[in-house]
């Protein structure tokens, strides 16, 4: 397997648009707008979901994150807030993950996998056809081999997710080996957003890209 050139950086929770232009200026490819579930600094009302995904700036990828768990209500969440991605975090059924290709063929569609043990790669083959990537949440930091072996198993894009830091990166991305990361908690500080967390984290995850590109 080729080493990845370029791990894709997603920052998560994100709570305004000063934090969405911190967070590119950081480096990231992609924001995390929090609907209906708890994540790090709180749950976003859909209108301002809809204001930051308005004023992202192409290429950043804006990800909506619903707990809804039907197509047709999934579909209804994006068309209130028009992000370029949604990214389910339940685990649904896969005829409501085929509906929903339906639906939003022009969305892309990500898939939680919440990693609590191998039965996890049993849910790749059901979903796969349907989603454009896969993002593994972990919950926290762990031995990264189930996930190594799901992004082996996966033919989509896998992001990885849960403990990731700059002092833990570099030895998550080789062992996984995951298109991009998922972070939140990790660069912030009460709650906020910290450029310095945020620096040492992108500047840890080019440096590791850099040796995997140069060892093949």
């Amino acid at each position: 397997m080729l080493a990845i050139m370029r791990t894709r950086i997603k920052i998560c929770c994100i709570a305004s648009i000063d934090e969405a232009q911190l967070a590119i200026a950081a480096g990231a490819d992609a924001l995390g707008l929090v609907a209906a579930v708890p994540c790090g600094p709180g749950v976003l009302p859909d209108a301002r979901i809809a204001k930051i995904a308005a004023w992202a700036p192409p290429p950043v990828s804006t990800f909506l994150l619903t707990a809804e768990t039907t197509a047709s209500r999934i579909a209804e969440h994006v068309a209130a807030t028009l992000p370029t991605t949604v990214q389910i975090v339940n685990h649904i059924a896969p005829q409501e993950v085929a509906e929903l290709a339906r639906l939003l063929p022009q969305v892309r569609r990500v898939q939680v996998i919440h990693v609590e043990g191998g039965d996890a790669l049993a849910m790749i083959p059901a979903h796969a056809p349907h989603v454009h990537a896969f993002l593994l949440d972990t919950g926290r930091s762990h031995d990264w081999a189930i996930s190594a072996r799901f992004v082996r198993a996966s033919p989509v894009p896998v992001f990885l997710a849960g403990g990731l830091d700059d002092s833990n990166v570099a030895g998550a991305l080789r062992q996984v080996r995951p298109y991009g990361i998922d972070l939140c908690s990790r660069v912030r500080t009460d709650g906020r957003l910290d450029i310095l967390k945020l620096a040492l984290l992108t500047s840890a995850v080019r440096e590791a890209d850099a040796l995997l590109y140069a060892e093949g």
